[in-house]
């Protein structure tokens, strides 16, 4: 019964930022990774972020120097801070975790970056 729950998608314009959120029902003891995925219209979906228990963290090029993801585990959530957003930005975004084998999504948040 694990349910991760996002929020924070929005219309913005380019340039513009903003911070998806992603709430977990899940021991973050058993959390492997914590991500955060993206599909946009016509595309497949794409690795854009993740995290690890440690804090290590890796970027898919299109976002590094523009994105940050960070954990709180005191709330067990983790968030993307996205600056500088572009257009190509425009996606479905998806919070993801792993644990053991298994993987978990949330129902996605729209994003739209308009020009």
């Amino acid at each position: 019964q694990v349910q991760l729950v996002e929020s924070g998608g929005g219309l913005v314009q380019a340039g513009g930022s903003l911070r998806l959120s992603c709430v977990a029902s899940i021991s973050r003891f058993s959390i492997n990774s914590m991500g955060w995925y993206r599909q946009a219209p016509g595309k497949q979906r794409e690795l854009v972020a993740t995290i690890i228990p440690s804090g290590s963290t890796n970027y898919a090029d299109s976002v590094k120097g523009r994105f940050t993801i960070s954990k709180d585990n005191a709330k067990n959530t983790v968030y993307l801070q996205m600056n500088s957003l572009k257009p190509e930005d425009t996606a479905v975004y998806y919070c993801n975790v792993k644990n053991w084998g298994s993987e978990y999504w949330g129902q996605g948040t729209q994003v739209t970056v308009s020009s």
